[in-house]
């Protein structure tokens, strides 16, 4: 890049690096005719991506973004893709889609409707990305049959996802499909309901979806919530590398923002392949992790092992006023028949007012350590610091991290310091 380029596209910076990394701007009034300066930003996202490079920075300004039918940047088959991020950085020169200061952007998809396509408002096929900061709302559904529309779609590596707001949509928040060495950090998922297709009840709609294929590995999500999305908060059926779910929480999914009935609604839906003939399911299943997550009032499952073919690590996590607190289930390697539980490792759980607490599960085959079911334990509302729920849909504090609450801590100190999400030693989510 020549130093003529790096003065006039936008201010510079010494930034991973490349000592002449740029700022663009974005704005929601702004024109892809201006040369994305802070006095002339650009309009669009595509047009940012086109001039940006490794180490670059796109600061977006305030503002609704509202998306027009003729902004549409590929059309793939069945699939429309709004925004399509294929340009990467480089290690150590992220290209960086960062929120200008405290500012906050929101990019509104509703008045797109394309007939009988699967509608991505952000794919992201791009390595060494970081998106930070701004909300991804009103994606759409416009086909009856079957299929999904998505908030945001990852298949590129060493991306950071990072305190993006995905709400109030008919699409999945985040889903991810392949590409290792992923951190979704911080970020939100809610009253998300795809109401058009198959029978309206959004079976297909989860907060946040990690599904990475062969070789996909290191995918991590952490400090993120999901709630009020019409199928599963989490969700990581047929993975063939193991996903890591740490610091994160799962309420009301299942159900629609008055409590109506929809979709499956598990809070944390750890692994399984469904009907996938025992010659195609991976030798051995991936073992995943879900560690020091919190699950409230999901209509089935809060943790749910969902017939996976591997027992899993499951490391203090709070589950709460769930159909079943804490579900078990499995089915052996050929993924022929469903068993109780075999191969967890369960370590400093906690349950309360569950239908079911822990269901599903050989105890004799698992390890145990440290729990505090409600079976064993007799716990009251007085036991914890505070059971009140409008707590934890509450905003987050000024670094993008989880709400400091009281909620489910047990008074009793020594159990605090030893079962349940307060407990979790890696409770403040820590950067990448």
């Amino acid at each position: 890049m020549s130093l003529l380029r790096g003065l006039t596209a936008g201010v510079c910076l010494f930034l991973g690096g490349n000592l002449f990394a740029k700022e663009l701007f974005l704005a929601p009034d702004g024109s892809d005719d201006q040369p994305g300066t802070l006095a002339k930003p650009l309009g669009t996202l595509m047009k940012a991506q086109d001039l940006a490079v490794p180490g670059d920075t796109v600061w977006i300004r305030g503002g609704t973004y509202k998306a027009k039918p003729d902004q549409i940047a590929r059309t793939q088959r069945i699939w429309v893709y709004l925004n399509y991020f294929d340009k990467s950085g480089k290690p150590g020169q992220a290209i960086r889609y960062w929120a200008y200061r405290d500012e906050k952007p929101v990019f509104d998809f509703s008045e797109v409707k394309p007939p009988n396509t699967r509608i991505n408002a952000f794919q992201v096929m791009g390595s060494w990305l970081h998106f930070r900061g701004f909300d991804i709302i009103g994606t759409q559904v416009n086909f009856t049959g079957h299929g999904q529309s998505c908030n945001l779609e990852n298949q590129g590596s060493h991306n950071l996802i990072e305190r993006l707001s995905l709400h109030d949509s008919q699409a999945i928040g985040i889903y991810a499909l392949a590409g290792s060495d992923n951190l979704f950090l911080n970020c939100d998922a809610f009253n998300n309901h795809d109401y058009t297709s198959e029978d309206g009840h959004g079976g297909n709609v989860d907060g946040f979806g990690c599904h990475p294929t062969k070789g996909s590995i290191n995918n991590t999500f952490r400090g993120c919530r999901a709630w009020f999305n019409s199928d599963d908060g989490y969700d990581c059926i047929t993975s063939r590398e193991a996903v890591r779910f740490e610091n994160c929480w799962a309420m009301y999914n299942g159900f629609g923002t008055k409590f109506q009935k929809l979709g499956d609604g598990n809070g944390f839906k750890v692994g399984g392949f469904g009907a996938t003939p025992p010659q195609a399911v991976p030798k051995p299943a991936p073992r995943h992790l879900t560690e020091g997550c919190l699950a409230v009032r999901n209509r089935a499952s809060g943790f749910y092992a969902n017939h996976h073919l591997m027992g899993g690590d499951w490391s203090f996590n709070s589950a709460y006023r769930n159909a079943n607190d804490f579900n078990f289930l499995m089915r052996p390697p050929d993924n022929s028949a469903d068993i109780d539980g075999v191969g967890h490792q369960i370590t400093g759980n906690l349950s309360y007012r569950g239908n079911r607490d822990v269901t599903k599960l050989n105890v004799d085959q698992c390890v145990l350590k440290d729990n505090a079911f409600a079976t064993e334990k007799k716990f009251t509302d007085a036991s914890f610091e505070s059971v009140d729920e409008s707590l934890l849909t509450g905003p987050r504090q000024p670094d993008g991290s989880l709400p400091k609450v009281a909620f489910l801590r047990p008074v009793d100190a020594k159990l605090a310091g030893t079962a349940g999400y307060t407990a979790y030693p890696g409770s403040k989510p820590a950067a990448k």
